[in-house]
């Protein structure tokens, strides 16, 4: 079997995955960090509710609550049942059952939407989508793309990943892309030349300590040359 989404789906994950998956320190999570298709993730509330300075932005902030929460239901059954026909693709040791994953998105998920309206009115959840982005240059320390960026890569032409690359690298000092497989477990085809693409700014390729895909373990950083910082 293969997964087959017509559109990206609302699916959040929990602020603990963010930590692993973008290997962010003590000290870096004290930065202002832009998320870039966050969706319905816990990062943004339990950041900031630690004296953090994330913003997230995502179309579906253009959504009231009850909105994005009919949106989840209306996937949820599908993206579990998915799962479950690739169920070879994923690493178990962690989550053990598709039950388990269930329950635990929807409690990163609950903890957005019990955020959002108080984050709106802060200006932390601001409805926006690459490649463009309303912020002035250099306004963020770092730039993530949680499961958005590669993973849609039959979603997203090639020109749309270097054109938001190129977005997030102007409001940001550096860019962080997780994972770098695709939504079937398969490298993206987009990952060598992006780095061929940017090869003027300077890249690194860093194993993480998290893995639920299979391979899925290597974050991508692309960060500006010490010259234009």
């Amino acid at each position: 079997m293969s997964f087959k989404y017509k559109d990206i789906v609302p699916w959040g994950r929990s602020y603990d995955e963010y930590l692993r998956m973008f290997d962010l320190s003590e000290s870096e999570l004290k930065l202002k960090v832009l998320g870039c298709g966050d969706g319905p993730a816990a990062f943004n509330s339990e950041c900031n509710k630690s004296g953090g300075r994330v913003v997230s932005v995502d179309p579906i902030y253009d959504l009231a609550t009850e909105e994005i929460r009919n949106r989840i239901a209306e996937t949820y059954d599908d993206v579990l049942g998915q799962t479950g026909e690739n169920r070879e693709k994923f690493n178990w040791d962690v989550i053990k059952s598709i039950e388990e994953l269930g329950k635990t998105r929807m409690e990163a998920m609950n903890i957005f939407l019990g955020s959002y309206e108080q984050g709106k009115k802060e200006g932390r959840y601001i409805p926006a989508s690459l490649p463009v982005l309303p912020f002035g240059d250099m306004e963020f320390d770092i730039a993530l793309s949680s499961h958005f960026l590669f993973l849609y890569s039959d979603n997203l032409s090639y020109d749309f990943h270097v054109q938001s690359i190129r977005e997030m690298l102007r409001v940001a000092k550096e860019v962080r892309i997780f994972p770098l497989l695709d939504v079937n477990s398969n490298k993206s085809p987009y990952v060598q030349k992006v780095m061929s693409e940017m090869r003027s700014e300077r890249i690194e390729i860093r194993k993480v300590k998290y893995e639920f895909q299979i391979g899925g373990n290597e974050l991508l950083i692309i960060r500006k040359p010490d010259n234009l910082l």
